[in-house]
């Protein structure tokens, strides 16, 4: 029950800002399209650079979606509203707090990458988005959802959330395999980008997109990534620090 009320939470918030939300899921996005895909118009391996585009470009709006969803709003609950004192004491296990916020934050970032490729449907691509592809981009949103909660603890105020943003979310948007490859980064550095999880994600709802196999390989650095994340916020919420 702790579960669906978070959830309930999320969509009453969704519904009330939904001319909001969707805005804010297309804006930067579709610029990304329309400067890099049909302004500039070039190739990447042999085919349309706007085919290499619009995967990642998807992927990178789902990680956008999610940890903006949860971020925010939970750092303000807590440091301001303060609505954890509510939720320990409320007879709801604390895991299921957790869990509510990553699913709804994974569901936000759904979402906002279900609307990317609404408006890029039209466009005569040969891309394919298959159900595996939906669950991909679900599982990324529930990453970057756990990265939220996680920076949602972490952070001492309200304007530490963008900084984490600017230092850590914006840099991956552009380096992890969105708007090249990171084949292309030497060194450490590219293997390090290579393993984050929106590489990941990219890489895999690309090669589906282009009739390809994605492996299961990516699918488990995201699992990964997602048990990892999901502990600390456990751990935060169950020692009740930074609450």
């Amino acid at each position: 029950m702790g579960i669906i009320t978070i959830l309930w939470e999320k969509w009453v918030e969704f519904r009330r800002d939904f001319y909001k939300i969707t805005l804010a899921a297309m804006v930067a996005p579709l610029m990304y399209l329309i400067v890099f895909g049909l302004g500039i118009q070039t190739t990447s391996h042999g085919e349309p650079y706007l085919n290499y585009l619009i995967p990642g470009v998807v992927s990178l709006t789902t990680m956008n979606g999610s940890f903006n969803a949860i971020a925010q709003n939970l750092n303000v609950q807590r440091l301001y509203e303060k609505a954890f004192d509510q939720v320990l004491i409320s007879p709801t296990p604390l895991w299921q707090f957790i869990a509510g916020q990553i699913l709804g934050g994974a569901l936000r970032g759904l979402y906002a990458g279900g609307v990317i490729l609404f408006l890029t449907a039209p466009i005569q691509t040969g891309l394919v988005f298959s159900p595996v592809s939906i669950f991909i981009l679900f599982l990324n949103g529930a990453v970057f959802s756990a990265v939220g909660v996680v920076v949602s603890f972490v952070a001492k105020n309200h304007a530490d959330v963008p900084r984490f943003s600017s230092y850590i979310i914006m840099p991956m948007s552009y380096l992890c395999n969105t708007f090249f490859s990171t084949e292309k980064i030497p060194g450490i550095p590219g293997l390090i980008i290579e393993y984050l999880p929106l590489s990941q994600t990219s890489r895999m709802i690309r090669a589906i997109a282009s009739g390809e196999e994605a492996g299961l390989y990516g699918i488990g650095v995201l699992l990964i990534y997602l048990a990892v994340l999901s502990f600390i916020s456990s751990w935060f919420i169950y020692k009740k620090k930074n609450l």
